[in-house]
């Protein structure tokens, strides 16, 4: 027998084509109705969930070579064999163990991640998924399950959903890594950690952040991934990793789209 036969009943076969069809032209309607544009300056494009080349050249893509804890940009490579370090992480060692983030949180990146956040677009999340899962290959290569940080219920109440558990749900769906969002919980509300320095949004998440007493069980001994979109000062990604890691957790590494840097403070 031919190995490329199609074995399946004639039924069954037609039944997929039949399906094959229907969904491409729906996807063929859609595009006539909702034209495909690039998810920041809405020039047209001809493809899905993507930049126009313009915008793209505007994003600051983090690369190699890049500090292991902090997942900054590093000035030059030095020639090590292994992970680097870099003198701000020696200095003051974070909570977690490693992180890692899309690109700098430059123009664009903001006005993708702000829409998202705060202007109830969801256009970008397949994108943003794909960007994550790219960007945190090594972290996610044998995960237990990605944790997102979580938002006071009565934040969650005002904005309808809560960003970073978006974003597990989207690298959970190519990765096949399970989200677990109720590991976390937000128990104090606080005020907007916007314009607020390191020591104000330390003090601001001062007992904010706890383990749900169910959840303690599937920590201990758990390699987690924290899910969050902006990595600004750490200051959030340590408060959830310090009761983590209080919880016994293996490991507990950060993903974020993007981290600010000196030369991205602005706006933040």
């Amino acid at each position: 027998m031919n190995g490329d036969e199609d074995t399946r009943p004639a039924g069954s076969a037609l039944q997929s084509r039949l399906s094959r069809g229907l969904v491409g032209a729906a996807r063929a309607i859609a595009d006539t109705i909702v034209p495909l544009l690039c998810l920041n300056c809405r020039l047209p494009l001809g493809t899905h969930d993507a930049l126009c080349a313009a915008c793209w050249r505007q994003v600051r893509f983090i690369r190699a070579p890049l500090c292991d804890r902090l997942g900054t940009p590093l000035p030059f490579d030095g020639g090590a064999s292994g992970p680097v370090v870099s003198a701000a992480a020696l200095a003051d060692p974070p909570q977690w163990d490693r992180a890692r983030a899309v690109a700098q949180f430059g123009p664009v990146v903001r006005e993708l991640i702000h829409g998202f956040k705060y202007g109830d677009r969801h256009d970008a999340r397949r994108l943003f998924g794909r960007w994550l899962a790219g960007a945190g290959t090594e972290l996610l290569a044998d995960a237990d399950f990605l944790v997102p940080v979580p938002l006071h219920r009565w934040r969650l109440l005002g904005r309808k959903f809560n960003q970073a558990q978006l974003l597990a749900g989207e690298i959970s769906r190519i990765t096949h890594i399970p989200v677990d969002p109720f590991v976390l919980e937000r128990v104090k509300s606080t005020p907007s950690q916007v314009g607020l320095s390191e020591a104000e949004r330390r003090h601001n998440l001062s007992g904010a952040i706890r383990i749900a007493d169910k959840a303690r069980a599937r920590i201990d001994g758990a390699k987690v991934v924290l899910i969050d979109d902006v990595i600004t000062t750490g200051s959030t990604a340590a408060a959830c990793a310090r009761v983590l890691r209080r919880a016994g957790a293996e490991r507990i590494d950060v993903l974020a789209l993007a981290i600010v840097t000196d030369e991205s403070r602005i706006g933040v």
